[in-house]
């Protein structure tokens, strides 16, 4: 997540630290600049700003940088200053607006790999924000043409996680509901917008399936998923971390906090599963 100051430029301080509470909090790592991050709407200038400062965080090593924009110059230089700073892995979604195919996503993997040949790359499959869905073949031909750089698939279109098999590939759905099922046909984990909230949850559900113990949480947060998709992810979250802190309330238009209607139907139904900022731990 991005936290704002109230005129809506980028508070560098507070979004580094949540990235960190995330990472206490159980997640093995945090994508800087994704799409709960308000990646599309903030400057890139701010982009820089900020990491610059993140090469100080106490988890530099455990950031995943969203340079995925619409123009391929800009996406190439993003990544350059990254690299400059330190920062080699990134998360990449397909360019918006335009309708195209396989063969022009390869296309434009394959210049970013060109130029910047020395990276890992976890391609980002939701279709419903870019207007492009990933198929097996075309991941196939990409991992094949760049083995040692297209690293991972974070899978929000849900069409691969239950197919797509790579030796020494990461596959990550993009929902909590999708955890534990993906991790038993062979998934990495998740990359997910409510892991925000639910990061120690998610880890118990992790670490109980790779340690053999039974899930006694999985439903739980599930659930906890499920009430926080009744609204947009982004919309939700910040409303829920604002009634901690009010600055969690500042989103870039056109995106706002929930109505108080809203906010109170989510706050009252998550403290219903015993899940509130107090307690992440569902019941």
């Amino acid at each position: 997540m991005s936290i704002l100051n109230d005129d809506l430029t980028l508070d560098i301080k507070k979004t580094i630290l949540h990235a960190e509470m995330v990472i206490d909090n159980g997640c093995h790592g945090a994508a800087i600049f994704g799409s709960t991050g308000q990646a599309q709407l903030i400057p890139v200038s701010e982009k820089i700003n900020l990491l610059n400062h993140l090469t100080s965080s106490k988890y530099k090593e455990k950031y995943i940088i969203g340079t995925g924009l619409n123009s391929l110059g800009e996406t190439i230089n993003l990544m350059r200053v990254s690299k400059s700073l330190g920062f080699n892995r990134f998360l990449i979604m397909p360019p918006a607006y335009y309708k195209y195919g396989d063969k022009e996503v390869i296309e434009f993997y394959s210049k970013i790999v060109e130029v910047i040949s020395d990276c890992e790359i976890v391609l980002y499959n939701f279709e419903k924000l870019c207007g492009y869905k990933f198929s097996i073949e075309c991941i196939e031909e990409l991992v094949k043409k760049y083995p040692k750089n297209i690293i991972g698939v974070k899978d929000s279109s849900y069409n691969l996680f239950e197919n797509l098999k790579i030796d020494n590939f990461s596959v990550l759905p993009g929902s909590e509901s999708k955890l534990f099922k993906g991790l038993q046909l062979g998934c990495s984990g998740i990359i997910t917008a409510t892991c925000n909230a639910t990061s120690t949850l998610a880890r118990k559900v992790y670490d109980d399936f790779n340690d053999g113990n039974e899930q006694t949480v999985n439903q739980n947060l599930c659930d906890v998923r499920g009430e926080f998709e009744k609204y947009n992810l982004i919309s939700g979250l910040h409303t829920y971390f604002s009634k901690k802190e009010i600055y969690y309330k500042n989103l870039l238009p056109p995106l706002s906090i929930l109505n108080s209607k809203e906010a109170s139907d989510l706050i009252n139904n998550l403290e219903k599963l015993n899940f509130s900022l107090n307690n992440t731990k569902a019941a």
